[in-house]
């Protein structure tokens, strides 16, 4: 697939140790850009940015993004793709893109936590320069607007945890959105191109890589700022199950070890499934119902969701 490539002035001769890597999609990372540029001073070339537009198709943008990107004095390169690839060959042409021994994928909607975040993740690179090291999620920055507040609650449970908690199960708390890959072994262990849409290609790849390299956990998170709403959820769960399967299929021993796979494995067992499903969602969208009700039953559509997988 033919790609337009736009380089800024300290690109050719910078000779950088991280690359961080941050594929979007209808989506304005000049914010995120902003927080990185502020690390600049203290990095002297050691990181460099590179950004995938995978084909959101917005001719101007693009200009805004080209002109963000010269301004900085962070190495930059942003790749802007006609169509669409989807989450994991992007990712992977990402890193034909990358000069550093390390790569940090790090998504468009996430805000660094601190100031020294950037700083922190080339330590540890130069240092002990782990194979897989995962930074964390926090919801400190993300919005409080009520249509969010069941994500928010989803999020705060299952993904929002310290390095202590993440690192009794390493390979199951790793996410795209903050991680630590080096390079020979992402040489060794790239996405599966087989995954399509949203979910699970993440944790599928941690599941492979965890066999023949250590994960580890570290406290050095960023904010998710893009939470969703229950409807967007609702379809981004229905849009995963085919993934889901894949997984299952793949990593059948793993997998079954996962709540979301048990309750998805009761859940089969019902027999009227189809209107459980409506109703979980209902349940979900009601307002009325307390916050921790309505994650429930979101939760209960997710497994609902999946039970056509298992």
């Amino acid at each position: 697939m033919s790609a337009q490539i736009h380089d800024n002035a300290a690109w050719s001769q910078a000779t950088p140790t991280v690359s961080v890597l941050i594929p979007f999609l209808r989506d304005d990372p000049q914010e995120l850009l902003r927080q990185l540029e502020s690390e600049a001073p203290a990095l002297s070339g050691a990181v460099e940015l590179i950004l995938l537009d995978d084909g959101t198709a917005d001719a101007d943008l693009t200009t805004r993004l080209q002109a963000t990107i010269d301004a900085l004095h962070l190495p930059a390169r942003l790749i802007t793709l006609a169509t669409n690839e989807g989450r994991a060959r992007g990712r992977n042409r990402l890193t034909t893109a990358a000069r550093g021994e390390a790569y940090l994928f790090l998504d468009s909607d996430m805000r660094p936590d601190t100031a020294a975040f950037l700083q922190n993740w080339l330590r540890l690179v130069t240092d002990s320069a782990p194979a897989v090291a995962f930074g964390g999620f926090s919801l400190d920055q993300a919005p409080t607007d009520a249509r969010f507040a069941v994500h928010r609650a989803l999020s705060g449970a299952s993904e929002c945890l310290p390095a202590s908690q993440r690192t009794l199960t390493p390979e199951k708390y790793v996410y795209t959105s903050n991680l630590l890959v080096r390079r020979d072994v992402f040489t060794a262990e790239a996405f599966d191109p087989g995954f399509s849409g949203w979910g699970w290609e993440d944790v599928e790849w941690a599941m492979r890589v965890s066999r023949r390299f250590p994960v580890v956990h570290i406290d050095n998170p960023a904010t998710h700022m893009g939470l969703d709403t229950v409807e967007d959820l609702a379809r981004k769960f229905d849009q995963g199950a085919g993934n889901f399967a894949r997984v299952v299929a793949l990593h059948p021993a793993i997998v079954q070890t996962y709540p979301s796979y048990k309750a998805a494995r009761a859940l089969k067992r019902l027999p009227a499934l189809p209107l459980a499903r409506r109703l979980m969602k209902q349940a979900a969208l009601t307002t009325a119902l307390p916050i921790k009700a309505r994650a429930f039953a979101l939760r209960l559509y997710r497994a609902a969701v999946y039970a056509d997988a298992v």
